[in-house]
C-alpha cells in the first residue's frame, strides 16, 4: 500500500467552538502516544477522508504536523450517525522500534463445502484478533479460509491462525474464530441482530463534546 501522508495543524478551539470548524471543513482530531503529549490538531475533512478509506486500524499512517512527521496509528473515530461524515479522529503516535498491541480485523474467504453440501450455517465467534508487533509489521487484516469446513461441526480457532513470526497473538489458543452449525439456535440468531446495530463511535473514548 502506498505511503499515507494526513497534512494537520496545531488546534486551540475545543469544545463545542469547534462546530464553526466543521462547518467551515475541517476535521478536528487529537494526537497522543509515545513520548507525546495529548496535542490538539486541524485536518481537512474531505482530504482526509479520501486517504482513510479501506485504511484499517492496524494501518501505519503518516501524519505531517506543520512540517514534522510522525508515525501514527487510527484510534478511533467519531461520525454523524445520520450522514456517516467524520466528526473526530483519535490518533497515536508510535515509535517504529518498539512493539505496540493491535486490532487487526479478520476476513473470510472462500466457501465452506459445509454450507452448500450439508446446508450448514456459519457463525462466528471473532471477528478480529489483538496482536503485538513492530509497528510497520502489524498486518492490515487476517484473510482466513473457510474452504476447509468441509462437515458440520468443523472450526477454526485461534491456535489455527498463520501469522508471520513478527507477529504475536494475544488471543487464547482456544477461542473460536468460526464454526459451523447444523442449525441456528435463538440465542446464536439474537446475537447476529444486535450485531447489525451502527455503532456511531467506533472505539475509545470521547476528547470532546459533540454539539447536536
Amino acid at each position: 500500500m502506498d505511503k499515507v501522508v494526513l497534512h494537520a495543524t496545531r488546534r486551540t478551539v475545543i469544545g463545542k467552538q469547534v462546530g464553526a470548524l466543521r462547518r467551515e471543513g475541517k476535521l478536528p482530531a487529537v494526537m497522543y502516544g509515545h513520548q507525546f503529549p495529548p496535542t490538539p490538531i486541524l485536518l481537512d475533512l474531505h482530504t482526509t477522508t479520501k486517504a482513510l478509506m479501506g485504511i484499517s486500524s492496524s494501518t501505519i499512517i503518516t501524519i505531517d504536523l506543520e512540517g514534522k512527521e510522525h508515525a501514527a496509528l487510527v484510534r478511533e473515530k467519531q461520525r454523524n450517525y445520520i450522514k456517516g461524515t467524520l466528526l473526530h479522529i483519535d490518533f497515536q503516535v508510535v515509535s517504529l522500534t518498539e512493539k505496540i498491541r493491535a486490532k487487526v480485523a479478520i476476513e473470510f474467504s472462500g466457501i465452506a463445502p459445509a454450507i452448500k453440501d450439508f446446508n450448514g450455517v456459519l457463525v462466528t465467534g471473532i471477528n478480529e484478533i489483538e496482536v503485538e508487533a513492530l509497528p510497520q509489521d502489524l498486518p492490515e487484516k487476517l484473510v482466513l479460509d473457510i474452504s476447509k469446513l468441509a462437515n458440520i461441526g468443523d472450526g477454526i480457532y485461534v491456535r489455527d491462525l498463520v501469522v508471520s513470526e513478527k507477529v504475536e497473538i494475544l488471543e487464547e489458543p482456544e477461542e473460536m474464530v468460526v464454526i459451523i452449525t447444523g442449525e441456528m439456535g435463538e440465542e446464536v440468531a439474537e446475537e447476529a441482530a444486535g450485531a447489525e446495530e451502527p455503532e456511531v463511535i467506533e472505539r475509545g473514548k470521547k476528547e470532546e463534546e459533540i454539539p447536536d
